[in-house]
């Protein structure tokens, strides 16, 4: 890992710096942490991949191993830094993304279920005359149910989540223009 990735992880510029990275690491926490998808065992498990992607990149730029060089770490007195907001808005939008990866393979889940429901109908009003071939696609067809109906929750879940996410990235934006 080098330092452009930790804070492209981070959902961060090469300009960030250290208060930055500890602002935007802090919003992704709070947003991406295992513990929120905690009546969901895939949602967690990915929370928890994320998580752990989240955590190396913070300790790799907390560590030293991933401060910027001696001559770009030196900022001019006329440069302000850059803005407490912006860092907020950094880890909601890198948060977001993880969500939106997340939620694009719940689609692809669920339409495999609905694949796995339709080829178990057919399959057991077809060869209904077989009796264990009609118990298989039967099985088929419980089981890509039981998929669509738990992946449907998590994309709802994970909906919920992008919603909490907008809403706080507009109270950011509106306090931002207030200042």
């Amino acid at each position: 890992m080098n330092r452009i990735e930790a804070l492209n992880i981070l959902g961060l510029d090469d300009d960030a710096t250290d208060r930055d990275i500890k602002v935007a690491y802090k919003e992704c926490v709070q947003i991406l942490h295992p513990d929120r998808f905690a009546g969901n065992a895939k949602l967690q498990d990915r929370a928890t991949e994320q998580f752990k992607r989240l955590q190396d990149a913070y300790d790799y730029l907390s560590s030293g191993r991933g401060s910027k060089s001696s001559s770009g770490s030196s900022r001019s007195g006329s440069a302000p830094p850059p803005h407490f907001a912006e860092a907020k808005l950094a880890g909601l939008a890198a948060a977001r993304t993880q969500l939106i990866a997340q939620r694009d393979a719940l689609y692809d889940e669920r339409r495999n279920a609905l694949v796995m429901m339709a080829a178990g109908a057919v399959g057991a009003v077809l060869l209904r005359r077989i009796v264990w071939i009609a118990a298989i696609s039967g099985t088929l067809v419980i089981w890509g149910i039981v998929s669509f109906i738990s992946t449907h929750q998590n994309i709802s879940t994970i909906n919920e989540h992008l919603k909490e996410i907008e809403l706080q990235k507009r109270s950011i934006e509106e306090e931002w223009e207030e200042e």
